[in-house]
């Protein structure tokens, strides 16, 4: 039985998923599938399959990861 397995959320997983997900934001309102915009313009940068791509997506609206970009938008408006 496992019990309450946390993963720890690093600041690159972070970065990469902030990033992914404005690539994503950017082009989904020109009515572009989700794979179209996975093909174009996120794989060439991130190489990446496409099921990698939709738990990124998923990973954007947890708590967790959601509260990790906002400590790092906020550590770089220090300077």
């Amino acid at each position: 039985m496992k019990k309450g397995r946390r993963p720890i959320v690093g600041r690159s997983y972070v970065r990469r998923v902030a990033d992914i997900v404005r690539i994503y934001d950017e082009h989904s309102h020109s009515g572009l599938s989700n794979r179209e915009i996975l093909r174009r313009y996120i794989y060439p940068l991130y190489p990446i399959c496409e099921k990698t791509f939709y738990n990124i997506i998923n990973a954007s609206a947890d708590p967790k990861v959601i509260s990790r970009i906002d400590e790092m938008n906020a550590q770089l408006k220090l300077f």
